[in-house]
């Protein structure tokens, strides 16, 4: 636990660094020469995201790439047509992994969520509410751990993730939430790329819900960066087109590429099996102990395809869109019950 600790340390002021020299050659002669150095705190803050975005792009490309290559599930169609649209699909989730992890959804959330919630929490500290710190009230039940902060931060990660179960759980549940979320199991041809394939309002509502429960819970905001990173990276390793599995033991302790898949199994992992209503299996985005303790669990073999139902031709042949744009429109006339 103390190396674990140390090294965990080490990291955070080597990142630290990283961040300091990248703000300081980069982003703060930019600020200055456009004449906003008003917004140096903020810009330093978000430094830190575009780094994080950075090292997962690398991970990305250096370790799952590779993987992908290595043992592919589904491997590129023989057709030139085939292939054509595979690529396009694929690259339409670059798209969207680009937007999120190099921060320009964290900058449209900074000038249009953010100042909601320093006016809300700023008015709570006035009225003597200035928060609570979930690893502190916990924090009798290890008196014999030496690094607190270390043990708060797994506590912080293992709250958020069953939030992320029950916001996952609700975008199944719910047939208006379902119209937006509809876009991310839409692709057909899973890969890496694939988590940030989401619909941009759904995107900001889970990540309202997400900013507003961790800071109410107490997330320091050095942490919440190191949470969103982990599961960021580890959620992509769970979307690879990778044929791998964990082991019994290991599929029950961290979702895996073939835990997941099976989540986006056409007409198994997110509707009820043998019907087109909404229901499904391993919902969880890291741990799967939620879907064992909620009963969502289900560690059979697919090798099946991806997608929804009613993307077949027999089934309708429903038309979710092919690039960003059309899938951000299909998703808003889903929503209001127009396509």
């Amino acid at each position: 636990m103390a190396v674990l600790a140390q090294l965990f340390d080490w990291l955070g002021d080597l990142f630290g660094q990283v961040q300091q020299l990248l703000f300081e050659t980069v982003v703060q002669p930019v600020l200055f020469h456009a004449g906003l150095a008003s917004l140096l705190s903020d810009a330093y803050d978000a430094t830190g995201w575009l780094l994080v975005g950075l090292l997962q792009l690398v991970v990305m490309l250096l370790v799952l790439g590779p993987l992908q290559r290595w043992r592919p599930i589904e491997r590129e169609p023989q057709s030139a047509i085939g292939r054509a649209e595979r690529r396009m699909a694929v690259a339409t989730d670059v798209i969207y992994t680009l937007l999120h992890r190099l921060g320009v959804f964290r900058v449209a959330m900074f000038f249009l969520i953010d100042p909601v919630w320093n006016l809300l929490f700023g008015w709570l500290a006035v009225q003597g509410l200035d928060g609570w710190h979930l690893d502190q009230w916990i924090a009798p039940a290890w008196p014999g751990v030496s690094d607190t902060a270390l043990a708060g931060f797994v506590v912080y990660l293992v709250a958020l993730d069953l939030l992320n179960y029950l916001l996952h759980r609700a975008q199944h549940q719910f047939d208006w939430w379902w119209a937006l979320h509809a876009t991310h199991h839409s692709q057909r041809h899973m890969t890496m790329w694939t988590d940030n394939r989401n619909h941009l309002l759904d995107s900001l509502l889970v990540d309202c819900i997400f900013v507003l429960v961790a800071r109410v819970i107490g997330v320091a905001p050095g942490q919440f960066v190191a949470l969103v990173a982990i599961s960021q990276l580890l959620e992509s390793l769970s979307h690879a087109n990778v044929r791998l599995s964990f082991g019994w033991l290991g599929e029950r302790l961290l979702v895996s590429p073939r835990f997941h898949r099976l989540h986006h199994a056409m007409g198994i992992g997110h509707e009820s099996e043998g019907k087109g209503t909404l229901g499904g299996h391993n919902f969880a985005v890291l741990l799967p102990v939620w879907d064992l303790l909620f009963r969502t669990a289900s560690f059979a073999p697919v090798d099946g395809a991806t997608g929804i139902r009613d993307q077949l031709p027999e089934e309708g042949g429903r038309d979710y869109g092919n690039t960003f744009w059309a899938q951000q429109r299909l998703g808003l006339r889903r929503l209001f019950g127009r396509a």
